[in-house]
């Protein structure tokens, strides 16, 4: 391994059918006043809002709410949602969602403190905390961002049509994090393939960087593989605990940042999936999978063995004579055909956007240098044109 790098992590985790039985321990640690934060409904209707209140209730807390957490959350929401924590001098929030309510709750955490516009200081000058932030904790339903143990946010600004994820420092990190698989069984099919290629896409930003021999990219294939064999699984029987719990573990070991130490990491598909999500709200896994091939066919020859490697060890793909170029090929191709099973969308026009959407999706791509090859606009166009099919 190269380079020089610290580890910490100080989300505390509960994984497990019975995980929810420690919120009320963890709740004795925090403040009188707990923001409630959750998206469209759903845990109204399977039971959980309510097991939630009476636990809140039960450990004598005040309990204000945020309702309607949108899939891609806006600068628009979070400003709300900053306005109730105020008004109800929050002293702690508790996301129960996927991970846009768990990316919302830790931009509301750091914003209710703060004397600039949120958009402006974290999103667009990428400044840190200066001020107090308020502690929160998230009870997954949603597996795909590993939102539930790290300190990422990404907010949208339909304004502008920019949506921007900021990754902030330890004390983002939310405190705890309840994951029960059972929780997630419920989501439609769409749902569940997005986050997972999310996940996948996640460990693929982190291992295509780099040639040297790095143990983070040992992890990084054992990941993907058992990802690949769980999504099968889960694909076919959505009910499958064991399958569901290896989703929803991968997810959270996919992100929390160990398996990019000592790497360069790469991320230039999310900023491309992320422009296209700022245009057509698309699912963020869906404009992840919709740009990923062309991306990665585009630099695949500046990161021949890495490719290679990637057929290998993570498709079982047998050498025997073949050049690298010949092996990184029938990787791709294997990864296209399982995107294919599971049910992913393949290409940008599936999602909405148009050719005269191009030119300003292009504009609104961060270009990041952390990959095999740093790209230039015309480039991100000519990635964005073979993304639609």
């Amino acid at each position: 391994m190269l380079g020089n790098f610290s580890y910490h992590n100080p989300t505390k985790l509960y994984f497990g059918e019975e995980s929810l039985n420690y919120l009320k321990d963890e709740m004795k640690n925090y403040g009188q006043n707990v923001l409630f934060v959750y998206g469209g409904g759903s845990i109204k209707k399977n039971g959980l809002y309510d097991e939630i209140i009476a636990i809140l209730k039960e450990c004598g807390k005040n309990v204000a709410e945020v309702s309607g957490v949108m899939p891609n959350p806006t600068s628009d929401k979070l400003n709300e949602g900053v306005a109730i924590a105020r008004e109800n001098k929050t002293d702690f929030i508790l996301a129960v969602g996927g991970g846009s309510v768990c990316d919302y709750s830790k931009a509301v955490s750091v914003s209710v403190n703060c004397n600039d516009d949120p958009w402006e200081k974290y999103f667009i000058r990428f400044e840190e905390p200066d001020c107090d932030i308020i502690p929160v904790g998230c009870v997954l339903t949603m597996t795909g961002t590993g939102s539930e143990m790290n300190g990422g946010s990404v907010i949208t600004n339909r304004h502008t049509k920019q949506k921007i994820g900021h990754v902030f420092g330890d004390d983002v990190m939310p405190k705890f994090s309840i994951l029960n698989p059972k929780y997630t069984m419920t989501l439609p099919k769409y749902q569940m393939v997005a986050g997972i290629y999310d996940i996948f896409n996640h460990i693929c930003e982190q291992y295509f960087s780099g040639e040297d021999d790095n143990t983070s990219d040992y992890i990084s294939e054992g990941l993907m593989r058992g990802l690949i064999h769980a999504s099968r699984i889960a694909v076919e029987n959505p009910q499958n605990y064991e399958a569901r719990s290896n989703i929803m573990w991968t997810a959270t070991w996919a992100l929390n940042t160990l398996v990019g130490k000592g790497k360069s990491e790469d991320w230039m598909v999310h900023m491309l999936g992320q422009a296209v999500g700022a245009y057509t709200d698309a699912t963020h896994g869906m404009t992840l999978a919709a740009v990923s091939l062309p991306y990665y066919r585009y630099i695949m020859p500046y990161g021949m063995k890495k490719f290679a490697r990637f057929a290998t060890e993570v498709w079982d793909i047998i050498r025997e004579g073949k050049t690298d170029e010949q092996l990184a090929n029938e990787g791709l191709y294997a990864m296209e055909s399982w995107m294919k099973e599971i049910g992913l969308v393949m290409n940008l026009k599936e999602l909405g956007a148009t050719e005269d959407m191009i030119e300003g999706i292009a504009d609104a791509t961060f270009i990041l240098n952390g990959g095999y090859k740093v790209l230039d606009h015309d480039e991100v166009i000519q990635i964005l044109k073979a993304s639609m099919g």
